[in-house]
Parts: C-alpha cells; structure tokens; sequence
C-alpha cells in the first residue's frame, strides 16, 4: 500500500492561496507581516466533524491569541470558528460531548482551560479559579500535547519555566474525570523535577500508559550531535505527586526526539505510533516528518518517511498533532513552505490524511521535495 498523504487544495472561507504545501492549507500567514503558525491541535466532534486550532507568535503579534477553524467534510473545506486572546500552547480535547482547550494564558503565562458547547464557536473565559484560571503562580510552558484517561483521572503534562533554558523543570498534572475541569481545585500538580545533569531541555511531554499498566512521561530532549533523536522517560507516581528519572536507562533513543512530537496507542496493533522530525542519519532540521511505532516505548522503529524536503532553511513540517480514524491518521502540521520567514516561523496550518498507516513501510517513503 502507498503511502497516501493527501494533496487536494482545500476551499476556504476566505481565499486559495498560490503554491499551497502538501496537504489541505487551513489557515496561512504571510511572513511579512511577523506573525507566525504555532500549536496546531485536532479534534473529532461526536457528529463526525473536525476542530483545529493554532496560536500566533512573532513580531506582530502579543505571544496570547489563537484560531479555531472546523471542518464539515472530513478536512477538505475549513472556515474559521473562533478566534480570542488569553490562550496559547494549547491542546483541544474532548470530555463526554465537549470541547476543551488547555494550555497557557500567553508565551510563560498561567495554566488555564477554556470549555465549548458549540463546537468551538464560543468558549468560556478564565476569569478566575472557578473558571478555568488554574494557577496563578508563575511561568508555564507547553505545547499542543496528548491528554490521558487513566486510573479515574484525565493527564497531561506542562513545564514551569521559571529559569533559563534548559533550567525549567517537567511537571505532570491531572483531575478527576467526573470532576469540574474548569475549577482550579480540581487538578492537582506534581512536584518538579528537574534533569540539568543532562544539559539539555525536556519539555513537551506525552503521558503514556506503559504496557505494564502505569504512567510515563516521555519528554523531547533537545541534544546536539547524534543525541538529537533522543527522548526522555520520566516516572510518574501512583498518585500523581512525584516524578523520577534513571539517567542510566531512561534516555532512549527515539527518531523525533529533538522536536515535538505525539505518542498515541493503537489497540489493534498493541503498539504506541509517534509521528516526529527525525534528525539524523541524514542531518535534518524539521524537514524530515516520520511515522514510528514502538512495543514498549523504548525500542522504535521507524516505519516510514511521510514527509521530507531538501531545504531545511525555509520548510518544515512541525509540531504536529494527529488522531486515529479507523485505518487512517489524520494531522495538522505547523507548515513553513515557499515564502516563510524561515522553517520555524511558519507560515501555514496544514491538514494531512495518512491512508492505511498500519501497512506503510520504508519503500513508501516519498521522495524529497524541491
């Protein structure tokens, strides 16, 4: 089977633009205007729709607002739904038949959540503990992560980022389901841990359920040289409080381990998929997308290239957040194409179908873009 990731130029509400990248272009931002395509999130709706999100950072922009965009048609069209300040680095989630927004209330703000009734039309505002203000306390970092249902709780990670880099320090926090999410007294925060024996910044974590039955948070770990395609996996304590590391084991290697990256489990395979910016082996930056998977989330396999380009200057497929649907991944990338700023300053939202992941194999890799 061919890896199928899909090409269609997508109508939008406002306008086409000239020389899309592959994929469906949800929303673009020309590079002169210094505002910049972060955080992209997904979500399906109970009525089959999708909901996708970005923030906005640069020059032209206060580091604090994000775009909610929706699609009817399974991702070929897209229009805009919403778009506010007070949130950034956020992941849209579902609980029962809501929408959900979590992440930060700006660029090193406080954790807050905001709720949709609507399909992200409207959201609650954060105005306080009772509304989904969560702290209050200082600088949080984040990103666009997965969220985990285990043991009667909902999971995530986030970073405080009191310090310089790499002096911030991996937290995990977590509510029960049944709970209020939207109240401050709901979540709890686990102690920091701090890991700068290892001279390098772990953030950006995915909580995952181990095949033996607990709680792991496995980090993007920014090495240099041939270290870059590494991750790192944190402990998490039954209850929540207390994180651990064993640094003569619990480095592995991980190809997009140097980027973010997304961990999800897929019940039919018993295997955990990531897709990531493989690094090395050739030297990249985030021109390189891959699709690996992994039994016990220290062996990975790198199943197939999905996406790559030879400039690593100007293009990238980045930060990418993705969603099983039957036999198919769904994803939107942070896309730097012809014009960006540069690879990290994107210019583009994307939207992306992998057909039959599952039977992919390296001699489905595409070759490199021009």
């Amino acid at each position: 089977m061919k890896l199928a990731v899909s090409l269609f130029l997508v109508t939008l509400s406002f306008s086409v633009w000239a020389g899309d990248p592959p994929g469906g272009a949800i929303d673009y931002s020309p590079a002169e205007e210094q505002v910049y395509i972060g955080s992209p999130s997904i979500a399906v709706l109970p009525n089959g729709s999708y909901v996708a999100s970005h923030d906005l950072f640069g020059k032209g922009t206060n580091f604090d607002e994000m775009a909610v965009f929706g699609s009817e048609d399974k991702g070929n069209t897209w229009k805009q739904r919403s778009r506010f300040k007070g949130q950034w680095w956020s992941t849209l989630f579902m609980d029962d038949a809501d929408l959900y927004l979590i992440g930060t209330s700006r660029e090193f703000g406080d954790v807050v959540i905001r709720r949709s009734t609507d399909g992200g039309r409207t959201w609650t505002e954060p105005k306080d503990e009772n509304t989904g203000r969560l702290t209050d306390d200082g600088r949080y970092h984040c990103a666009p992560v997965p969220l985990v249902v285990h043991r009667g709780r909902i999971w995530r990670s986030i970073e405080r980022a009191l310090g310089e880099r790499p002096e911030w320090s991996a937290m995990v926090m977590s509510a029960p389901v049944d709970s209020d999410l939207l109240r401050a007294d709901s979540w709890l925060m686990s102690e920091p841990l701090q890991h700068l024996w290892s001279e390098s910044q772990w953030i950006e974590g995915n909580i995952v359920v181990t095949p033996d039955g607990k709680l792991v948070n496995i980090l993007r770990t920014n090495g240099q040289g041939e270290d870059k395609d590494k991750a790192s996996i944190v402990h998490i304590s039954e209850d929540g409080r207390q994180l651990s590391h064993d640094r003569t084991k619990d480095l592995v290697d991980f190809p997009g381990g140097g980027a973010k990256f997304t961990i999800r489990y897929d019940e039919r395979t018993k295997r955990y998929w990531s897709i990531g910016n493989k690094q090395t082996n050739p030297d990249a930056y985030r021109n390189i997308l891959a699709l690996t998977s992994s039994s016990d989330l220290r062996d990975w396999k790198l199943e197939t290239i999905l996406l790559r380009h030879a400039d690593q200057k100007n293009h990238a497929w980045q930060y990418v957040d993705w969603l099983f649907e039957g036999n198919d991944i769904i994803f939107v990338s942070r896309t730097a194409w012809d014009g960006s700023h540069s690879a990290h300053d994107a210019n583009y939202l994307t939207f992306h179908r992998i057909e039959n992941f599952r039977d992919l194999t390296m001699d489905d890799s595409p070759a490199y873009l021009e």
